[in-house]
């Protein structure tokens, strides 16, 4: 059997190979994401594993007609058409946990930065000034945090906002109450927690459910110069009503790892093509205004991105892909029918 493995990197070919060899599967690396672009790369095999930017839609995978198994290195998978995937008979394997912890001290770290004005302080100092003017900060102790989403990622920050003594209010549509009593967190509907939260912070995929779950009508809601996190996906927030809480000064600041339409930012070429919407011009454009704000911190999408994280990501994608070979998928988002 074959397979390709996109958005690689040279550490990563040295583990899959040497990790994959004894399973007799016949492997090939791609450093680009699976686009329509570069699906040639994938012509006639039957394993695929994709990354974040790859994008496997309706149309690629119509163009795979020997697919068989997605082994996405990812915990989300909004990047691929599950519709299309369980129409085709393709089963799609995720990486449901490899960065809790990962993620939730990156989230701490972007709160910090805006906390304590970490980035404004570098800017100055490399510039030789070494004032305090505009550098005054603010303690997290016996600020309310509240969590968007308690599932794996959510819990780990909430057990470090306690650890900073902060209060902790959480929203999820499954409840735990054994952990909020033992963690001394509350459940809370959301209105409710952007109305009293110091911090608001998003762990929650990107479904339709929860796409543009922060709209304007509930930036409106946040406690006034709240600081706003999302450490999670760029889609779950509307990217004007982000920059129209910025400018009505509702939002303090706001520390994003992800972007609507990232991949529009990290690849500007696309602005150029004859295909690109209004809609999503005026996305990346909105994008930009964020970057140059003082009081906006941003991450390239960093917050998985750590040794460890990326260790776990190969050893959990390794398990599914040997597992789909000896019949027995494992970690399935989307089955054979």
């Amino acid at each position: 059997m074959r397979a390709v493995f996109f958005e690689t990197a040279p550490w990563e070919r040295r583990y899959l190979t040497r990790a994959l060899t004894p399973h007799k599967l016949a492997i090939k690396f791609v450093l680009d994401p699976l686009t329509e672009d570069t699906l040639r790369a994938a012509a006639g095999v039957e394993i695929v594993s994709p990354f974040i930017y790859s994008t496997l839609t309706a149309k690629v995978l119509s163009r795979l007609p020997t697919l068989r198994f997605i082994a996405t290195r990812s915990t989300g998978f909004d990047h691929i058409d599950l519709a299309a995937c369980r129409k085709r008979h393709v089963a799609v394997s995720n990486v449901p946990s490899y960065g809790e912890n990962t993620v939730a001290e990156h989230t701490f770290a972007l709160i910090l930065a805006l906390s304590r004005n970490i980035h404004k302080a570098y800017v100055k100092t490399i510039k030789g000034d070494f004032s305090l003017e505009g550098l005054q900060g603010f303690d997290l102790k016996g600020k309310t945090i509240g969590i968007v989403g308690a599932g794996h990622i959510g819990l780990h920050v909430i057990k470090m906002a306690k650890g900073f003594g902060m209060n902790v209010l959480a929203q999820d549509v499954r409840k735990n109450l054994f952990l909020s009593e033992v963690l001394d967190f509350q459940y809370v509907a959301l209105e409710t927690l952007l109305r009293q939260s110091d911090i608001v912070s998003l762990h929650l995929p990107d479904m339709p459910s929860t796409h543009h779950l922060m709209d304007r009508a509930k930036f409106q809601m946040m406690k006034r110069g709240a600081l706003f996190i999302n450490t999670a996906r760029g889609g779950l927030v509307d990217t004007d009503a982000l920059v129209w809480a910025l400018d009505q000064r509702i939002v303090g600041g706001a520390g994003l790892d992800v972007l609507e339409g990232e991949e529009l930012v990290k690849e500007e070429r696309q602005l150029l093509s004859k295909d690109f919407s209004k809609e999503k011009l005026a996305t990346a454009l909105r994008n930009h205004i964020l970057l140059h704000r003082e009081n906006v911190v941003i991450t390239p999408h960093i917050a998985f991105d750590s040794k460890e994280a990326l260790q776990r990501i190969l050893e959990t994608t390794v398990a599914n892909m040997v597992a789909f070979l000896g019949g027995t998928p494992t970690n399935l988002v989307s089955r054979y029918t």
